[in-house]
């Protein structure tokens, strides 16, 4: 749209958009108050999916969610110290631990969806992937599989998993868990050569196809200039809770896009296929915690069939170890986007069964 239509057209876009932001805010705001683990993130997501549901929300266009993934991906990065790094060797045995539960999460989740719901195993194992939801939808897509009860059941899972985790894994914790460790912020120039350094990455990354090219290239630009002592403390406080709060919009607002009668109708389903991969991937949490020497909470939410930047900001907000959850959720992501064309190269969609 150009000429003199655009700039109306183009502001009712951005109000839309605001709007959106601003219950989302509204939204953390009040879990903030009652001091709900995670709130900005956990209330802004869920009040704009119970708005998304009752009234059709716009989707916040790419800047927008691209500026977020960037930043969270430059947040999640900053805990790659040195120090931290320094720990990492204990982390290959709960690495190995992971893969044999991505293996076992889907095949649990992928056979109760194809038993109980008569699905194609090309829908239910697509809608079993325990995260990389972008790289999940596009091979749905390439395929002809069905994309909107696959998108039922992963977006019912990232929600309810942000929305209870939290407080779950305080629960079961010792106490350590909810209380943001104390930071360093970064001065100003560093904090230019982070971003800089991020966008530059994110970038370079999106033109050669890399899925989720802003969260991956931030993490990792962030991550090396921490790791190597370049750079030194992360964002303002002030700044991640409005990521979070952008990052709570962005998720919250693709419920608006699926037809009220479906997420109806697929309800059932997506509850029992949650329970079924959450009571998997906690299972295999416990002996990855004790290879790691890490809190049992911290392994919950690497294990967690979540989305990557959910989880591991997820983790950042309950003062975990983000980086452990983060390279946990990274590994996942980064080998299901890998494996999943071929795992399902020879399937084909049929019709249900029942």
């Amino acid at each position: 749209m150009t000429g003199p239509a655009y700039i109306p057209y183009r502001l009712k876009t951005l109000s839309r958009e605001a709007a959106v932001i601003a219950c989302a805010a509204l939204g953390g705001a009040i879990f903030a108050v009652f001091d709900v683990p995670a709130a900005w993130l956990s209330g802004s997501m869920l009040i704009v999916s119970i708005v998304g549901v009752a009234k059709r929300l716009p989707d916040l266009r790419k800047p927008w969610f691209d500026a977020t993934m960037l930043m969270s991906g430059v947040l999640i990065g900053s805990s790659a110290t040195p120090e931290a790094l320094a720990a990492t060797a204990r982390y290959p045995g709960s690495l190995a631990v992971l893969f044999v539960a991505l293996a076992a999460i889907m095949l649990t989740t992928g056979a109760y969806l194809r038993y109980v719901a008569r699905w194609s195993w090309i829908d239910s194992l697509l809608a079993a992937a325990p995260g990389a939801l972008s790289a999940v939808i596009a091979v749905a897509h390439a395929k002809g599989a069905n994309l909107g009860r696959i998108a039922v059941i992963q977006l019912f899972r990232i929600l309810v998993l942000v929305a209870v985790l939290p407080s779950l894994m305080r629960a079961l914790s010792d106490g350590s868990v909810g209380q943001m460790p104390a930071v360093i912020i970064a001065s100003a120039p560093d904090m230019a050569l982070i971003l800089g350094a991020a966008l530059v990455t994110g970038l370079v990354f999106e033109r050669i196809g890399v899925t989720a090219p802003f969260i991956l290239g931030a993490t990792m630009a962030s991550a090396v200039l921490h790791g190597t002592g370049a750079v030194h403390g992360t964002l303002p406080p002030e700044i991640a809770t409005v990521v979070m709060v952008m990052l709570g919009a962005a998720m919250g607002g693709r419920v608006s896009n699926l037809k009220r009668g479906e997420i109806a109708g697929l309800f059932p389903l997506a509850i029992g296929g949650f329970f079924v991969s959450m009571a998997v991937a906690f299972a295999f949490a416990w002996p990855a915690a004790r290879l790691a020497g890490v809190p049992y909470a911290s392994a919950m939410a690497a294990f967690a069939p979540g989305g990557l930047e959910a989880m591991a900001m997820l983790a950042f907000a309950m003062g975990l170890d983000p980086l452990y959850v983060g390279a946990h959720h990274l590994a996942r992501f980064m080998l299901l986007g890998l494996a999943m064309p071929l795992l399902v190269a020879r399937m084909k969609p049929e019709p249900p069964q029942g």
